[in-house]
C-alpha cells in the first residue's frame, strides 16, 4: 500500500514539473506568433482607439505583431466571454471596460464568464472622467443650480440622458441621484450620437457622457455646455470644468475605465511579458497624444494591483444597482 502510494505521489510531482517545465520553455519563447488582442466593441468608438493604441504599442516589446479583433455585441459580454474561453497560452487577450468588469454582472444573470476569475488583469490602458452637460439654452450654469432645480421639480423630474441603461454614464447619473439626494428622470439612448441631438434640441434637460463624447461640442461651446466632470479633481485636459465633489457633491468620484486581460490560468511568466510591454506602452508618446485626444489619461495599475482596483469597483457599483433596482433590457 505504501509502495502505491508513493509511486502515485511521484507520478503526480513528476507530472507537475513537467507541466512547469513546459510552461517555462513557452513562455521563454513567447511569443513566437501574431498576439490577438479582442475589442468588445464596433469599431470607430473610444474603446476600439484605445484598444489599437495600446495593441500598436506594445509591438515593439512583444517584437510581434498584436492583431485587433473587433467582437461587439451583449454590452461588451460576447468578446470577452470569447476571450475567457481561449486557450491560455498568452496569444488571445482582451479589453474589459468599467463596464464588461464591474457593472455587467449586476445586470445580467447569464453572463457566460465571470469577470473576477475567469479573466486575469494585465493592464489598466486608460481613465476618463464622465461629464454632465447642458444645452447652451438651459438656464443651468452650474452644478449648484442644477441641484436647485431638480430638488424643485417635484414630480415634473429633471430627465437626463445616458448612451444607454447599464452604461457607466447611466451608473453615474444614478450614483448623482443618489449621492445628492434628488429624484431624476433617466432616458436611454443608442449611443451619445442619440443623446446629443436630443440634448440639443430640448427633448432632455440634462446629459451624462464620457468626456471623451462630448468634449468637442464642450469646447466649441455653441450648442452645449459643460457643467462639471466626475472625477475627484478637475481633468488637466478640461481644466475650466470644477468636479462634482467640489460643486457641492463631496466625496463624488467616478471614472469611465478600460483595461486590458488574459485567460485564467496563463502562465505567470508570460503575463510577466504582457505587464511589461504594457507598461512600457503607455509610456509611449504616441499613446499619451492619441488618449488626449479622446480626453483620457494612460493607466498606471498593473496585475495585482488592477484586481484590487477592480474589486473595489464591482463593491461600489453591485451595491448601487441593487439598490436602486436597475435591470438590463
Amino acid at each position: 500500500m505504501k509502495s502505491t502510494r508513493f509511486t502515485i505521489r511521484a507520478l503526480a510531482a513528476a507530472v507537475t514539473l513537467s507541466a512547469a517545465t513546459l510552461g517555462v520553455a513557452h513562455a521563454q519563447n513567447y511569443p513566437n506568433r501574431p498576439v490577438t488582442l479582442v475589442v468588445p466593441y464596433p469599431t470607430a468608438g473610444a474603446a476600439d482607439t484605445f484598444g489599437r493604441s495600446i495593441a500598436q504599442a506594445m509591438e515593439a516589446t512583444l517584437k510581434q505583431t498584436v492583431i485587433v479583433e473587433n467582437k461587439p455585441g451583449a454590452a461588451g459580454n460576447v468578446g470577452l466571454a470569447q476571450v475567457a474561453r481561449s486557450k491560455p497560452d498568452g496569444y488571445t487577450i482582451g479589453l474589459g471596460t468599467i463596464g464588461t468588469q464591474a457593472i455587467n454582472p449586476f445586470l445580467y444573470s447569464q453572463m457566460q464568464f465571470n469577470p473576477s476569475t475567469d479573466l486575469v488583469p494585465i493592464a489598466l490602458v486608460s481613465t476618463t472622467p464622465n461629464v454632465m452637460v447642458v444645452s447652451v439654452k438651459s438656464p443651468w450654469k452650474n452644478l449648484g443650480d442644477v441641484l436647485k432645480a431638480a430638488k424643485a421639480a417635484g414630480d415634473k423630474k429633471l430627465s437626463y440622458g445616458t448612451p444607454g441603461i447599464g452604461s457607466s454614464p447611466h451608473l453615474t447619473g444614478a450614483y448623482f441621484e443618489a449621492m445628492a439626494g434628488v429624484e431624476m428622470l433617466h432616458v436611454p439612448f443608442k449611443g451619445v450620437s442619440a443623446s446629443m441631438p436630443a440634448l440639443i434640441g430640448g427633448q432632455i434637460d440634462l446629459l451624462f457622457d464620457n468626456l471623451s463624447g462630448s468634449i468637442a461640442q464642450i469646447k466649441d461651446g455653441s450648442r452645449v455646455r459643460g457643467i462639471a466632470v466626475t472625477s475627484l479633481e478637475r481633468t488637466p485636459l478640461m481644466p475650466t470644468l470644477p468636479s462634482f465633489a467640489e460643486s457641492g457633491v463631496k466625496g463624488f468620484d467616478v471614472t469611465a475605465w478600460f483595461a486590458i486581460y488574459a485567460p485564467k490560468g496563463t502562465p505567470q511568466p508570460v503575463m510577466d511579458k504582457l505587464i511589461e510591454a504594457a507598461r512600457v506602452g503607455l509610456k509611449s508618446p504616441k499613446v499619451i497624444q492619441a488618449y488626449e485626444r479622446l480626453a483620457a489619461v494612460p493607466g498606471n495599475l498593473f496585475g495585482a494591483e488592477l484586481a484590487k482596483f477592480e474589486a473595489g469597483e464591482r463593491a461600489k457599483w453591485g451595491k448601487l444597482i441593487k439598490e436602486r433596482n436597475i435591470k438590463a433590457q
